[in-house]
């Protein structure tokens, strides 16, 4: 694929001057010395000071928080944010407003370091990920063990009834195992976790990972929302009252230092880790939330965090390292800060302990009458109904050498995969209408009962992930949503509506207006919860918006027509209806819907060039679509190879042989994945860009985001990851520690030595907003910190030993100074926090 070098991001007049019609000269220093920044960021002789720096002077962003950056390192001149170019648009009232408020920084979420911390050095670093290993490869033993001892006795089943019972007493044992497996070994190798801070790649480190491994692979990582999930957490040590609810799959570590008090909800997507990374240690710390609280969706709590009775976080919060919020008091914003609106929209219902009893004991009668017998004893039940399958799959008819496996691999693989696809589509496409017709909109419905099994159960099946992948970023996701149950009005086609990450609560209440489009990580709220009680409704986009990443949209939202919304903006809940403008931050402010960069592209998409250009882009997204689906298969036709195998050569080397395919295939596949995108790339680099929706290149560079990626989670906080992100093209130095950062564009970004990235964060080196793709490189020098869930955009340089607090969102084209500390959204300079007493106990 032929690569475009970048065009110039700023505007390119011919004339000396920008805003010369009606120029006014600068009354002050400041505003002159601001204006001469200005001229000199645009390569321009002069500008107008009270020339709009969008509709007059043609600025875009980006090229302002290139302006930004270069008052920053004026020590004669103020230091601006891009909060407040947007709040004051011209250099007069910029410099104005510089002047009179001269706000001071706001406070850091972590403290400044009391002692100067030594990074791990290689021969750690190389010893811990060999340590590492050898536990996975010792737990893949003894589970293969177990797994041999057990299958062998499920196996010598006479007939089908006696096949079923020996899966129920062995799966039902073996199920138990897993999920008290974790608990015990977080009792013998931690005890109670306490507040402190150690090293990465150390021996206390190795106990830490090894324990938060155990915890995410624990089987009640499943049951998130259920009674059940909470007698997990209690289990593990967490103090929680009864009558919690709780939504996220985000699991705690540290469960020691967390307090949950009675009639707490938490929704989905939210980090209440009690841990955090920085500067190459692990700090673990506290969250205690009170009595009836309300935490939103996609928030984060971090360490030191408290929340007093009835105290409520909206959505797409953050309260920072030693926030409180006191008795009955809401908050949201990130940093969080005071609010009068009430989350809370629903009212109770009685819901007391014998219900939440009832459902977790049918929870788990199903389980183990049905979904167990049927996961540990259905192939065999299945060989022994069907004669034909077990004379095909007989063991010693087939091996290496012989074609007959392949056969059998490629016949198998075949059915079962493209199987799922077909039969998946046409059940997604009956069964949830029909149990929808069992939850009525608006209506408050009791927790733990038969309409909330329903309502989870339309979501499980509505957000399967593979389909969104298959058909996001194409024409073909407009008719998936509306198969789905999605009120799409008339619909604009524009080849990119979707993104492959769009997810809800119902599809059946989900509305978006004609000529919207969503760039990706979309989740609309359309249904609300307390802990007794929850009710759908509908959550309505309006037309001609356009929505960035990573946003949840809740029903009830203030927004209209002809909206852009930024990447991670809170949406509004309260107030007039936003309409033309856009919003960008956390709580939201208004920003220009456009700007003329944006612009430049429009003539293709209307008239003729648009049939002509969507024609285009259709047939290279169908054969996207087909290609990934026979890299899927073909990835699945090899372990289906390998597994028959397995099964050819068990009895000569049994438990040995099962150990040996579970770690070659997590090997096999993050080298397939790996080949496989690289090979899209032809081995080459990317280059920054600026183009349309409907240039061949974006084309292209959609097809790289298809490439499946979940399989890197595994790999979190190992130095495993380091590898493969270099082998995908990352420029990364020595020793970094990623808890679960995702790169969208790995070539495009460079990452320092001894970095430290957490858990939900997010390096992203591009942008889509209407129908123009921009990317360009981001760098992270080193030794810097990206917190918890935090966002960085493209074009960013952040220096050495610099601080990216949790939640943050680093807007394109920012510079963070050496050692700086930044957080918020959008993200700004932060002053020191004074060290707390358990910041020093930590650090002793």
């Amino acid at each position: 694929m032929e690569e475009k070098s970048l065009e110039v991001l700023t505007p390119g007049p011919d004339e000396s001057a920008i805003g010369t019609r009606g120029y006014s000269v600068p009354d002050t220093g400041i505003e002159r010395d601001l204006a001469e920044v200005l001229a000199e960021v645009m390569d321009v002789e002069r500008v107008s000071v009270d020339g709009h720096f969008f509709d007059d002077l043609g600025a875009n962003s980006l090229v302002m928080a290139h302006f930004c950056a270069r008052i920053r390192k004026r020590s004669d001149l103020p230091s601006a944010s891009m909060k407040d170019i947007y709040r004051h648009p011209t250099i007069r009232s910029l410099a104005t407003g510089l002047v009179d408020t001269a706000p001071a920084p706001a406070e850091s979420p972590a403290p400044a370091p009391t002692e100067v911390v030594t990074p791990a050095g290689t021969a750690q670093y190389v010893l811990c990920g060999t340590l590492q290993f050898l536990l996975f490869l010792g737990y893949s033993f003894l589970a293969a063990l177990v797994a041999d001892r057990g299958f062998a006795w499920v196996s010598a089943g006479s007939d089908v009834v006696d096949i079923y019972l020996r899966s129920f007493v062995f799966g039902g044992m073996g199920f138990v195992g897993l999920c008290t497996f974790p608990i015990v070994a977080k009792w013998l190798l931690i005890g109670r976790w306490k507040a402190r801070e150690f090293p990465v790649w150390g021996l206390t480190y190795l106990r830490f990972w090894t324990i938060k491994v155990l915890i995410h692979a624990n089987p009640m990582v499943f049951f998130v929302g259920n009674p059940l999930y909470v007698l997990y957490l209690r289990a593990l040590g967490a103090r929680i009252g009864k009558g919690v609810t709780i939504l996220s799959r985000n699991v705690p570590v540290c469960t020691d230092l967390l307090t949950i008090g009675a009639g707490t909800v938490i929704r989905k997507d939210s980090f209440f880790l009690c841990y955090r990374a920085h500067a190459g240690r692990i700090q673990t710390g506290r969250v205690t939330l009170g009595r009836d609280v309300f935490i939103g969706e996609k928030t984060v709590l971090d360490i030191d965090t408290t929340m007093g009775d009835g105290a409520q976080l909206g959505h797409t919060s953050t309260l920072y390292s030693g926030q409180v919020v006191p008795d009955g008091q809401r908050r949201h914003g990130s940093p969080a800060q005071p609010t009068e609106h009430d989350y809370l929209r629903i009212e109770p219902t009685p819901c007391g302990t014998l219900r939440r009893a009832g459902f977790g004991l049918a929870t788990v009668l199903q389980l183990f009458f049905l979904y167990v017998p049927l996961a540990v004893g259905g192939a065999y039940m299945l060989v022994t109904l069907v004669p034909a399958l077990n004379n095909r799959l007989d063991p010693g008819t087939t091996g290496f050498t012989s074609p007959d496996l392949y056969i059998d691999a490629l016949i198998l693989s075949f059915v079962l995969f493209f199987g799922f696809v077909v039969v998946g589509l046409a059940v997604l496409f009956t069964v949830p209408r029909l149990l929808n017709l069992l939850v009525k909109p608006d209506k408050v419905y009791p927790l733990y009962g038969f309409h909330y099994s329903t309502h989870r159960a339309i979501a499980r099946m509505t957000n399967i992930k593979f389909f969104t992948w298959l058909f996001g970023d194409s024409s073909a996701v407009v008719h998936y949503l509306r198969g789905l149950g999605y009120d799409l009005s008339r619909v604009e086609q524009t080849g990119s509506n979707f993104g492959t990450e769009v997810q809800h609560e119902t599809p059946y209440l989900c509305s978006v207006g004609s000529g919207t489009m969503v760039a990706d990580g979309l989740s609309l709220i359309n249904a609300d919860y307390s802990s007794t009680s929850f009710r759908v409704s509908r959550a309505s986009i309006g037309p001609d918006n356009f929505l960035g990443n990573n946003i949840a949209y809740p029903s009830g939202a203030r927004t209209g027509a002809n909206c852009l919304l930024a990447t991670k903006v809170m949406i509004p809940l309260d107030g007039e209806v936003r309409e033309g403008v856009g919003l960008l931050g956390s709580p939201c402010f208004e920003i220009p819907r456009s700007v003329e960069r944006d612009s430049r592209f429009d003539h293709l998409r209307t008239g003729d060039e648009l049939h002509r250009r969507l024609a285009a882009k259709n047939r290279y997204n169908i054969r996207s679509m087909a290609f990934f689906l026979l890299v899927r298969w073909l990835h699945f036709f090899v372990l289906t190879m390998l597994g028959l195998a397995n099964v050819d050569l068990y009895d000569s080397y049994g438990h040995v042989l099962i150990a040996v395919f579970l770690v070659f295939s997590l090997g096999f596949t993050a080298v397939y994945f790996v080949l496989v995108e690289r090979g899209i790339a032809a081995f080459r680099a990317l280059r920054p860009q600026l183009c349309s929706i409907y240039d061949p290149y974006f084309w292209w560079h959609e097809r790289l985001w298809k490439v499946p990626d979940s399989y890197l989670n595994v790999f979190n906080g190992t130095p495993f990851k380091n590898v493969i992100w270099r082998m995908l093209g990352v420029r990364l130095g020595s020793r970094v520690f990623d808890d679960g950062c995702y790169l969208t564009e790995r070539m495009l970004t460079t990452i320092g030595s001894d970095c430290t990235l957490n858990a939900g964060s997010k390096i992203q080196c591009h942008s889509q907003e209407d129908g123009t793709f921009k990317s360009d490189r981001s760098t992270l020098a080193a030794g810097c910190t990206i917190g918890v869930g935090a966002h960085v955009h493209y074009g960013v340089t952040m220096g050495e030993g610099a601080v990216l607090a949790p939640d943050s969102f680093l807007m394109k084209g920012e510079e963070v100074p050496q050692h700086a500390r930044w957080g918020g959204n959008p993200a700004t300079e932060m002053r020191d926090a004074p060290c707390r007493p358990e910041a020093l106990t930590r650090s002793r």
